[in-house]
């Protein structure tokens, strides 16, 4: 690493990395749909923990190694093998969908509905649109300065959440509410599989692996501010704290698996996470646990907010410069801020239809990129699989949406078309046409290579 960059990377520094990544990772839905899996799945957390884990943590890990190994600032470099329009659509709905339309107001409505709506009460309607715009001024103010995005994140708020995260495991596995062999299961879970399959599927909802690629270009950012100015050894930083990182996402989605189905011992399944996660803490510490929650929720929840609305500013910035990064980063406060006050649920309702689209793509474009060196970086492959893999992951989508559109004339019509694809029934349409596709661009690949072996070396 010196003879690359002329420095030596200490431990601080790839602790701060690291800590950077994780708190940019870790936020609203990574605390609350961990534990609802582990309520829903019962004893049968372990196949649902390991199909989590692929979406939840190998998946994103690989989205920081295709920053890494390409050498991209930002979702765009991903999509650019397949041309600059591909590639500026797919940043665009990338950033639209984990940024103000979904992801960005979820981090303030979580925070809000199972922290702080328990002490103002449920038809208090003025608090999330009070909470929210002091949420989202706080995320300006963090992210205001680029240069100070690791400074804030990576060494304020960061250790802040993960002591108090740390003091909820303790209390609440030295005195469990129950035991996990005896947990009931729901019907969804009864089988390795398919509680395996759904685990995998409720992973797409932590946004991680779509996160990774929008956060890109913020850790390239700050590990440039850090001294590291060539891009292999901004690829290797980028790479080593990235295995730290998620290392730790692991762990913490094990606790709260675990703790999830020992609270079934206790408390009835839960309807989402988050309703969970204040049961447990209320039958524990009471209220003051309950504010202990509300301060967890807010500060990790503003982690993830900081990182999504300062990697918006700036993707949008490189690619629209006649705006300046400021006012991208006020828009992007402001439409999230607007968002929010739909509420949590009709955030979660819109979202998933999206996620089960963008997920597909997202997937085989960050595969891709980590074995782009075994062809490279061929712009064949990548169409040939993005072609195969876009028109079932639509159908996911067109299905997934509320009634109002699943059962349209329309949606019944695609949902008719889509039962005919293996693997529908378990909303995995994709994976066959998918692998059908790579096998026809590296044919492709190869032929050309053969024939025309001067193509490779351009």
């Amino acid at each position: 690493m010196q003879k690359l960059t002329g420095k030596k990377m200490s431990f601080k520094d790839y602790a701060v990395v690291s800590s950077l990544l994780f708190g940019l990772f870790f936020g609203a839905g990574n605390l609350i749909f961990p534990l609802h899996l582990g309520q829903l799945a019962g004893h049968n957390w372990v196949p649902a923990t390991l199909g989590f884990l692929v979406t939840g943590v190998l998946l994103p890990l690989l989205s920081v190694l295709a920053i890494a190994i390409t050498k991209a600032e930002g979702v765009y470099d991903v999509g650019l093998p397949l041309g600059t329009g591909f590639a500026l659509v797919f940043m665009v709905l990338i950033h639209a969908t984990i940024g103000p339309l979904f992801g960005t107001p979820r981090t303030a409505t979580v925070a809000y509905s199972v922290g702080l709506q328990p002490f103002l009460g449920a038809n208090n309607h003025w608090g999330l649109l009070l909470f929210s715009a002091l949420f989202f001024a706080a995320a300006f103010a963090f992210s205001y300065k680029e240069n100070d995005i690791l400074s804030n994140v990576g060494k304020v708020l960061n250790p802040l959440f993960l002591v108090l995260l740390t003091l909820v495991f303790v209390v609440a596995f030295a005195n469990p509410l129950g035991q996990t062999t005896g947990a009931p299961v729901t019907a969804a879970y009864t089988s390795f599989s398919t509680a395996l399959t759904n685990g995998f599927l409720e992973g797409y909802n932590t946004m991680d692996a779509l996160a990774g690629l929008a956060f890109g270009v913020t850790v390239v950012t700050a590990i440039k501010q850090m001294g590291f100015r060539d891009s292999k050894s901004v690829s290797l930083v980028t790479a080593k704290a990235g295995f730290f990182s998620m290392g730790a996402v692991a762990l913490i989605y094990l606790l709260l698996i675990v703790l999830g189905a020992m609270s079934l011992g206790q408390f009835k399944l839960s309807a989402e996470g988050g309703t969970a996660f204040s049961q447990i803490v209320t039958a524990y510490a009471g209220s003051v646990g309950q504010a202990v929650l509300a301060t967890l929720l807010t500060v990790t929840c503003l982690t993830t907010a900081v990182g999504l609305v300062a990697a918006f500013a700036q993707d949008f910035h490189n690619h629209f410069p006649k705006v300046s990064y400021h006012v991208w980063l006020f828009l992007s406060c402001f439409a999230s801020f607007l968002t929010a006050n739909f509420g949590l649920e009709t955030i979660i309702a819109w979202s998933t239809p999206m996620l089960m689209f963008l997920y597909p793509l997202s997937m085989v474009l960050i595969l891709l990129s980590v074995f782009s060196p075994l062809f490279k970086r061929d712009g064949v492959v990548y169409l040939a699989v993005v072609v195969c893999t876009v028109v079932p992951a639509f159908f996911d989508m067109i299905v997934a949406f509320p009634k109002v559109v699943s059962h349209s004339t329309f949606g019944l019509a695609v949902g008719n078309l889509r039962a005919h694809l293996p693997l529908a029934s378990i909303g995995m349409s994709w994976i066959v046409p998918a692998l059908v596709g790579l096998v026809v661009g590296l044919l492709v690949h190869f032929v050309r290579r053969n024939s025309l072996p001067e193509m490779v070396e351009e």
